[in-house]
């Protein structure tokens, strides 16, 4: 199904690399998310938007009954432009700007705040007539750390959210949120891939603990908590494991008392929602022979594939041979190289990968790319941002496509390089 959708498309002078979601799958997904809590507990789901910050993208999420959490004043103005009310926004950055501050606080952005330093900068606004209408402290419960440790947030030492274990940090965040009423919200969030299930519902129980230690201070004063996503992908099959309901069964285990309608609930969600809806698929331009490894040269690289190509041992991708008409290769197996066009040696996204042996023209594959791939792309080399098309299969297993992002042009690759100073000409 991947090549055959994206065969029509890939214009090996135009467009000879693409990215493409699967609409229909993204409406799938959400309704598994919506499915996987129960009823009687008020939940938002904020899709974690750097996961996937395209606007297209955000208004389909929005339709499907998602919110929108987001760490920057572009991703803010990314879900603005997708249309959700603030209502359903969710704030979350370690450094936050005083004017970052006064818009969510302005227009009801949900806000958790990073630090001490900044619940100063919020009091004083707050002094000055800011309403808080739904804010919270973002807790570090240093629980530990899972495979990928750029990924995990919950160590001893992470530059996100208060210490709850350092000395004198959880009394002193005790007695913040009983000098402040305002303070209705905890969030935590111990990591995203690489983070087992136990692991993240270990840290969601320590933002419970210490939710119902405030509420005894002040009884009913935490009205939510905010247990971040990290849900885990699975990227060597075509399997959802673990699933978000298999996630709410290990937090219902650790942390029951989520459950019981004492307390709102906020997911952030990203990786998981978006991973197996989109994939790139990119034309061979040549094959060359070197040191006796064979390797294939296509457009599918750094500039698309970043994680993969810097980071491979912690972001393995698969990658799917099909021939020039489409069709799963069937050519003789080979070990070889998938390159990308990037001037760098490293600059690949399979080594020594067993597949079919690639020629040019074939078109290669590269699945479970939704998320944090093509939507963030790496400018290297100015290479264009590739197109990327929605699809949608009918009962007749007819194909339609819609432009989510037409591909960038030259001019506009010049135009973000900069203006000339009449000065300097």
């Amino acid at each position: 199904m991947h090549a055959a959708v994206a065969q029509d498309l890939l214009d090996p002078h135009a467009t000879p690399v693409a990215a493409f979601v699967d609409l229909q799958g993204i409406e799938q997904t959400a309704a598994e998310l919506r499915a996987a809590w129960p009823r009687e507990t008020e939940v938002l789901h904020a899709f974690a938007a750097k996961a996937n910050p395209m606007v297209p993208i955000l208004a389909l999420l929005l339709r499907h009954g998602l919110g929108c959490e987001v760490s920057s004043p572009g991703e803010l103005a990314q879900a603005r432009a997708a249309g959700f009310p603030m209502a359903r926004v969710v704030l979350d950055s370690p450094a936050k700007t005083q004017a970052e501050l006064a818009v969510a606080l302005r227009d009801g952005i949900a806000l958790n705040i990073d630090n001490f330093e900044e619940l100063e900068r919020v009091d004083r606004l707050v002094a000055d007539g800011a309403a808080a209408v739904r804010v919270g402290v973002r807790i570090n419960p240093q629980v530990g750390i899972g495979s990928i440790e750029a990924m995990s947030t919950a160590g001893r030492t992470t530059k996100f959210g208060i210490a709850m274990a350092d000395p004198g940090n959880r009394q002193r965040l005790l007695a913040a949120y009983a000098a402040r009423p305002w303070l209705r919200w905890v969030h935590v969030h111990v990591g995203s891939q690489g983070i087992p299930l136990e692991l993240n519902a270990a840290g969601v129980a320590e933002a419970v603990r210490f939710a119902q230690e405030v509420n005894a201070r002040r009884d009913g004063q935490i009205e939510g908590i905010d247990i971040g996503g990290g849900l885990p992908v699975d990227f060597s099959t075509d399997g959802d494991s673990p699933t978000f309901a298999d996630h709410v069964a290990v937090l219902r285990d650790a942390a029951p008392e989520l459950f019981t309608g004492g307390f709102k609930v906020v997911t952030e969600y990203g990786r998981s929602v978006m991973t197996k809806n989109g994939f790139i698929a990119s034309r061979v331009e040549y094959t060359k022979r070197t040191g006796g490894r064979a390797i294939a040269l296509t457009h599918a690289g750094a500039q698309v594939a970043a994680r993969t190509v810097f980071a491979p041992k912690s972001w393995p991708l698969r990658v799917l041979a099909y021939d020039r008409h489409g069709l799963p290769s069937t050519a003789e197996l080979e070990v070889q190289d998938v390159a990308g066009p990037c001037c760098f040696a490293g600059d690949l996204v399979a080594r020594e990968r067993k597949l079919p042996r690639l020629a040019t023209e074939d078109i290669v594959v590269v699945p479970d790319t939704g998320a944090y791939y093509f939507s963030s792309p790496f400018q290297y080399n100015s290479l264009p941002m590739p197109p990327v098309f929605g699809f949608e299969v009918s009962d007749g297993d007819v194909v339609r496509f819609h432009v989510l992002r037409a591909a960038e042009s030259l001019d506009e690759v010049v135009a973000r390089s900069g203006v000339l100073p009449a000065s300097l000409r």
